[in-house]
């Protein structure tokens, strides 16, 4: 497997490149599927989730729109627990089919504060999908309906995940090493 090093950490491949695509492309199948007939508002958390939202709205055949969010809830390699809204929502969400664009889903704190901040305005529906969720940590009740992987608790970076601001751009999906 390949390693990198990131700062002071180490990482190696745990989900290719190849794999991510393959995986993304099912899970717009899967949308475009369920969602025939809406037009859907896709609402990408920022900044972890921008290349999977990207890509993934480029398998979506469906009429759709995009808007982002920004929520902050992590320092380095792990989460504060505490969420605040870096920017807001714009549009009117009033009758609208929202579908939650996520990088990875932990705890699933911050997808239950979206929830609630967005049930406030009205949507016809709220959908999630994440590119990442980890089970063995969920804290809340979720329904994710569009799940790309589920992985064990490890620290991860690649795909627009980071490790303080740094290794989003990398294609694959690594995991951290524990050096011995």
């Amino acid at each position: 497997m390949s390693r990198i090093k990131i700062k002071d950490k180490t990482f190696e491949i745990s989900i290719p490149e190849a794999e991510i695509k393959e995986r993304v492309k099912a899970v717009a199948a899967e949308i475009n599927r369920d969602m025939a007939g809406k037009n859907p508002l896709l609402l990408a958390v920022l900044n972890g989730s921008f290349i999977f939202a990207a890509d993934l709205m480029r398998e979506i055949t469906i009429p759709c729109e995009i808007s982002f969010v920004k929520l902050a809830s992590y320092q380095g390699t792990t989460s504060t627990g505490k969420i605040k809204e870096v920017i807001g929502i714009n549009e009117d969400l009033t009758g609208r089919t929202v579908i939650i664009i996520e990088d990875i889903v932990e705890s699933g704190l911050t997808i239950r504060r979206m929830i609630e901040s967005i049930g406030t305005r009205n949507p016809e529906s709220v959908h999630i999908c994440t590119l990442l969720q980890k089970p063995e940590r969920l804290q809340t009740p979720l329904d994710i309906e569009y799940v790309a992987f589920s992985i064990p608790n490890d620290f991860i970076l690649g795909y627009g995940l980071d490790y303080d601001q740094q290794g989003r751009q990398l294609k694959d999906i690594y995991t951290l090493v524990e050096e011995e």
